[in-house]
């Protein structure tokens, strides 16, 4: 018998290692295909830019070229020009040298003096170039610009940062989140964090049922998320870094726990008359019609206002819980719906809004043993929180039948709080978090949450940790008088 448990601990052990590796290999083949594709990406935005910057250069090798050709053409006419007036000056200078020349000669002495000698357009014509052959200003020299080509590599990556799991800190339904860098960074632009809800604690799956949430734009490197709904057993974060131009790898996975209470309205367990949607319940006076008139006509009952729950608790006789997973149906004046979890250890806390116009309404917990047409509060199996708006609105806290009027105003949302080992039983203003009532018992058995409503309607909010001013004030409180003793 030993061995036999011994193999099938090694099988069981085994079976989770190769669900693990399997997982593993689903990951390693996501790894696989992601690192092609981002490969594939890079090098396109690779060569993008080469294109830019040789358009760039194109551009600019273009442009500096038309300079140098419009630069050769505007001093290239310039000296044509000044050829063309040297060379007609020189023409019409050798034409008058001739003629001097020959007026010297001729015996005709007086007409030497009428030649025009001092007219020729040799002594007026600059022998000054009017334009420089040098073209230097058009040298270039790019060996900064070399270097500055031959210094272009990948973008500096930031470093990896690190999740402190020591310094994170879950509770009131928030969690802080705290990561450091190997190194400082002071080009550091943001950071980015991912959660995601998973119930595994181990190594990621290939396929979780949840998926990443993103917070973007983080300027310190730690980050508090608000207003969190634990319906899981934990919840996954990872962070990375972003400079202004690329970001870097994500850190180590972290798994942080996040125990709450969780739970769901068993429409099973609810009388026809409450419509249950979720976490939600609305009085739904045709629902169940015929049945209750059945249930009435044989015990012998009217649907006076006089037996209504908000005047009287119903006389019928208790049912046990049927053998199977479920229970019976509340029935008759018991418009009652149990939670689908049972609270057997430990601390718990939820929350219940509910329409204030409800005529009646109730809040508390129950054993599972709670019959069918017991109102919550009118037996020693159930205690309760009890709104009546029948005659005039009244607030009171009830258990065995009996009831503690609570002179304090009504709020629309009602935090409870279950210590099951120091039996503490405790009613909140969730909104203020002012400690209505609270019961002293000893829980013998598991117990339910549990809630009735008569032409009203209400919603449960679970996943909720149990607040810590709540933990401060059940610790100041531990000697108050409030206790079932008290009820009369």
């Amino acid at each position: 018998m030993k061995d036999k448990r011994t193999m099938t601990k090694i099988i069981t052990t085994l079976a989770l290692k190769n669900e693990e590796i399997q997982n593993f290999i689903c990951c390693l083949k996501q790894n696989l295909e992601n690192l092609e594709a981002n490969s594939n990406r890079v090098q396109e935005d690779l060569e993008s830019e080469f294109s830019s910057l040789h358009a760039v250069l194109d551009e600019l090798k273009e442009g500096m070229v038309t300079r140098i050709k419009q630069e050769r053409a505007s001093r290239t006419y310039e000296l044509q020009s000044q050829l063309s007036a040297c060379t007609k000056a020189l023409e019409s200078s050798e034409e008058l040298l001739e003629l001097a020349n020959q007026t010297l000669c001729s015996s005709e002495n007086d007409s030497f003096t009428q030649v025009p000698v001092t007219m020729a357009p040799a002594f007026r014509l600059s022998l000054k170039a009017k334009a420089s052959d040098s073209m230097n200003h058009m040298m270039v020299d790019f060996t900064q610009e070399r270097k500055m080509l031959q210094a272009i590599t990948f973008l500096p990556v930031p470093a990896t940062p690190e999740i402190n799991v020591a310094e994170c800190q879950v509770f009131d339904n928030t969690i802080t989140v705290v990561w450091t860098l190997p190194e400082p960074d002071s080009k550091i632009d943001h950071y980015i964090l991912e959660y995601r809800k998973t119930n595994h604690e181990g190594s990621p799956r290939a396929r979780e049922d949840y998926p990443w949430m993103v917070v973007e734009g983080i300027k310190e490197t730690e980050y508090t998320l608000t207003g969190l709904r634990f319906d899981t057993r934990y919840m996954t974060f990872r962070v990375m870094a972003c400079n202004k131009a690329v970001a870097g790898e994500f850190s180590e996975l972290v798994t942080l726990e996040t125990h709450a209470f969780v739970f769901k309205l068993d429409a099973g367990s609810a009388h026809q008359n409450l419509k249950v949607e979720d976490l939600s319940v609305e009085w739904d006076s045709s629902g169940g019609k015929v049945a209750v008139q059945d249930i009435r006509k044989e015990k012998n009952r009217t649907s006076s206002p006089m037996h209504s729950p908000a005047r009287t608790a119903m006389m019928s006789p208790k049912r046990a819980p049927s053998a199977r997973v479920g229970r019976d149906r509340f029935t008759a004046e018991s418009y009652t719906v149990l939670g689908d979890a049972m609270i057997d250890a430990g601390q718990h806390y939820w929350e219940v809004r509910f329409d204030k116009e409800s005529k009646v309404f109730a809040a508390g917990v129950a054993l599972r043993s709670l019959g069918r047409f017991d109102q919550l509060g009118k037996s020693n199996a159930s205690w309760c929180i009890h709104l009546n708006n029948w005659l005039q609105q009244s607030l009171t806290a009830k258990h065995n039948n009996k009831a503690r009027t609570l002179d304090c105003p009504i709020p629309d949302r009602i935090g409870i709080y279950c210590n099951y080992e120091e039996g503490t039983l405790s009613f909140y203003n969730s909104r203020t978090k002012t400690l209505l009532h609270t019961f002293r018992t000893k829980f013998q058995q598991p117990v339910i949450p549990a809630f009735m409503v008569w032409n009203g309607s209400f919603s449960v909010q679970t996943g909720l940790q149990v607040p810590s001013i709540v933990l401060c004030g059940q610790k100041r409180n531990s000697n108050t008088s409030s206790s079932n003793a008290s009820l009369t």
